[in-house]
């Protein structure tokens, strides 16, 4: 049990000084962040102390491997909810005042744009749109075939991006 341990304890070292330096330069260009960084270098190097075989010359670079398990660790992190943590600063921010106006003014140019639109195409919007209703709960309520309401729907939105593109809005 002994030598076990002791050839598990070289590998882990050999590993570590040989590849530790670049493997930690190499997921820090990936997440900018250094503490992260070390968590992942030292989960890639437990990943190659399980799996020793994968290590074996004949399966190809050792390096490549770590690289390639890193880049993956990196990016199972950014896919779960540790990414979405809150993050620790150094100062406080201030308190932002949310400014409502531009929610308004937002709001009565589309109001604007819609009036330039057909009261069917008004319809389909509200319908669809504001009520969030289906296309054939819409079909429904309108009296119209569930296709008329997916061609209105379709005219409608194009009609209205060019209602407010008319009236100066680039976004």
């Amino acid at each position: 049990m002994g030598a076990a341990v002791e050839a598990d304890e070289q590998l882990v070292r050999a590993l570590h000084d040989e590849h530790a330096g670049a493997l930690w330069g190499y997921v820090v260009s990936l997440t900018g962040d250094r503490a992260s960084a070390h968590d992942i270098v030292q989960e890639t190097l437990l990943r190659a102390w399980r799996h020793p075989e994968a290590l074996e010359p004949e399966r190809g670079s050792t390096r490549g491997w770590l690289f390639t398990v890193a880049r993956r660790l990196v990016i199972d992190d950014w896919r779960s909810a540790r990414s979405r943590r809150e993050a620790v600063t150094a100062q406080v921010p201030d308190r932002v005042v949310l400014d409502e106006s531009e929610a308004v003014l937002q709001s009565w140019v589309v109001a604007q744009a819609l009036t330039r639109l057909s009261p069917e195409h008004r319809a389909v919007l509200r319908e669809c749109y504001f009520h969030g209703r289906s296309v054939a709960e819409a079909a429904a309520v309108l009296g119209v075939p569930e296709g008329t309401v997916k061609s209105r729907t379709h005219y409608a939105l194009m009609n209205l991006r060019l209602a407010l593109q008319e009236m100066g809005v680039t976004r």
